[in-house]
């Protein structure tokens, strides 16, 4: 894999996208101290290279009667790769599960869940557990939410 580097004005236009990705290439400019092109052949380049994954909007789950987070945890029943095959495709399914790990430690998937309510997580979860085999699954109801941010860190660069 091609190294990639960063320097200060790639981080600083890395900061402002990911505070706005709808900011204007010229805002941006000027506030990185660039002209236009420099900067949009910059943004270009993070993008081609991947460091720029994608651009998206983010919805707030309140406003969509989101209003309940759990954090699933599995321990997968076999150890194989066709088990995790077909447990990757099965979890991956649910438009519920917005995050999805494997994991160090005493359990093996961590999950993240949307939904509504109690009931709408009750009918996930026998829809999740009844459709592959698993050795245990426990879940977390997250109660307050302190912090969230899909910036990532930026000031090891």
């Amino acid at each position: 894999m091609k190294e990639i580097t960063i320097d200060k004005r790639d981080k600083e236009i890395l900061h402002f996208l990911q505070q706005d990705a709808t900011m204007s290439i010229a805002d941006i400019a000027n506030k990185v101290g660039l002209s236009v092109s420099p900067c949009w052949r910059r943004i270009q380049i993070m993008e081609e290279n991947g460091t720029i994954d994608k651009k998206v909007t983010l919805l707030n789950p309140s406003h969509l009667g989101l209003y309940m987070t759990v954090f699933v945890q599995v321990k997968a029943a076999k150890h194989d790769k066709i088990w995790l095959e077909k447990f990757a495709k099965h979890t991956s399914a649910f438009s519920e599960v917005t995050e999805f790990y494997r994991m160090s430690g005493a359990y093996d998937y961590l999950l993240k869940v949307q939904v509504t309510d109690m009931a709408s997580f009750d009918h996930f979860y026998k829809r999740f557990i009844g459709g592959i085999d698993l050795l245990d699954v426990t879940s977390s109801f997250a109660m307050e939410n302190i912090k969230y941010s899909t910036a990532m860190p930026l000031d090891h660069l």
